[in-house]
């Protein structure tokens, strides 16, 4: 059975729950949501507006600053936390609440996007009453100004007295900086602190929630093969050379690791010839060879999407035998890199889907399903749920993440505040 499908009981208790009511009290908080829902808005377009590609570290701390203010004013205990010099990175937000009611709540977001100060694609712009071209608006800036706009409607209700919640807005989700024990840190210890993650990246439907990611994990294939004159190719003396070599282990991957459900590899990037040369800060690499001379080095870089930790270390025994099995003078290594773990679709967060679907069901807004792992890549909330139970997607809805042609839906954000708003505040009184 798939894990999208997760089981005939849990699909019913899902549709068929019945609709709870919202009290007086989360009555107050949807007008609250509803009156600010002009001033988010603008406010989203705000923080669009200011360039926070990953690399652009002076943007990450802009945006930053925009949104540790508006924390401030809603009596958020505010910090940045600089990674260091080396990481090429600008930091995080964290603003916090202290308290011993209820669940203690980890809200997850993030400041960069993929779009760099060079991209063409730099503002906000309208495309109907609706709709906005924006970049990284919908990953993930609108899912920062739905976690925002939640917490003020509690706050101006006086919700939020003696809870514990913890904003961490982290500045390099897009590209995550290295070392990871480093840069995921304080995220971690903020998760340690905590009982249940709520992530905000992009939604991928209205009525749909994530209670699994996939990990991701990067690899590297090295291949040597012996230098001659192409005339001598397949010869006892020459041998395969190392471009037939890295064919063959590639071929093997694609008709022996293949097939598992939730396990992809992908090789992204291919070099061979008499000499390569790859250069990883920018992803750019040289061969030089000619047609008359056998291969004599050849290189792949990869990456690798798993739905656990034994899947993904199953997956890599498999490559690691088939990189074994050289052909004749050539020799081959391969190394692996881990990057985020799996998110693993945990009772605990099934539990906490049936809550998120109560409260969708009590604003009238249809049931929320989980959505199928395999079509959603990492995120920062897999660092966080071997420690709690965590439920991502709750951010805005759009397309074209990643693209130029990115938009994001206005006119669904303060539906989804509202629902994040209710959640929240059932979950701190529980």
């Amino acid at each position: 059975m798939k894990l999208v499908s997760l089981s005939c009981a849990f699909i019913f208790m899902i549709t068929a729950v019945q609709s709870q009511k919202l009290s007086r009290t989360e009555k107050k908080i949807v007008t609250a949501v509803e009156k600010n829902n002009t001033e988010a808005i603008a406010f989203l377009e705000k923080v669009v507006n200011i360039n926070s590609g990953t690399l652009n570290a002076d943007g990450v701390k802009a945006v930053g600053t925009v949104f540790r203010e508006a924390f401030d004013a809603i009596d958020f205990e505010t910090s940045w936390i600089d990674m260091p010099v080396e990481m090429n990175r600008a930091g995080h937000l964290f603003a916090e609440t202290t308290g011993g009611k209820g669940k203690k709540l980890l809200l997850i977001g993030h400041l960069d996007t993929v779009f760099e100060e060079d991209s063409p694609f730099q503002l906000f712009k309208m495309v109907n009453d609706s709709i906005a071209h924006a970049p990284g608006g919908n990953d993930m800036k609108g899912g920062n100004v739905i976690i925002l706009y939640a917490l003020k409607a509690l706050y101006e209700n006086g919700l939020l007295n003696d809870a514990q919640i913890i904003a961490a807005f982290t500045g390099d989700e897009e590209s995550t900086g290295k070392p990871l024990d480093i840069g995921r840190k304080d995220l971690i210890e903020a998760a340690k602190r905590s009982d249940i993650a709520l992530g905000f990246e992009t939604s991928t439907g209205f009525n749909y929630a994530t209670v699994a990611r996939r990990g991701a994990s990067g690899w590297e294939l090295k291949v040597t093969g012996k230098r001659a004159h192409s005339s001598g190719v397949f010869s006892e003396r020459t041998g395969a050379g190392a471009i037939f070599e890295i064919g063959r282990i590639l071929n093997e991957f694609y008709n022996e690791v293949r097939g598992e459900e939730y396990l992809t590899f992908n090789p992204g990037i291919i070099l061979g010839g008499t000499f390569t040369d790859y250069d990883a800060k920018s992803g750019k690499g040289n061969a030089f060879g000619k047609s008359n001379v056998v291969a004599q080095t050849a290189m792949v870089k990869g990456g690798l999407r798993f739905i656990s930790e034994q899947q993904k270390e199953n997956a890599r025994a498999k490559m690691r035998e088939i990189v074994a099995r050289n052909l004749p003078h050539t020799s081959a290594e391969i190394s692996f890199t881990d990057s985020y773990p799996a998110m693993g679709p945990t009772e605990r967060n099934k539990q906490l889907l049936a809550e998120l679907n109560e409260v969708s069901l009590a604003l009238e807004q249809g049931a929320v399903l989980a959505y199928d792992p395999g079509k959603r890549g990492a995120a920062d909330t897999s660092f966080v749920a071997e420690y709690v139970a965590c439920l991502d997607g709750l951010g805005t809805m759009g397309t074209g993440a990643h693209t130029p042609e990115e938009t994001v839906n206005l006119h669904t954000i303060e539906a989804l505040t509202k629902r994040t708003a209710i959640l929240i505040y059932r979950l701190i009184n529980q």
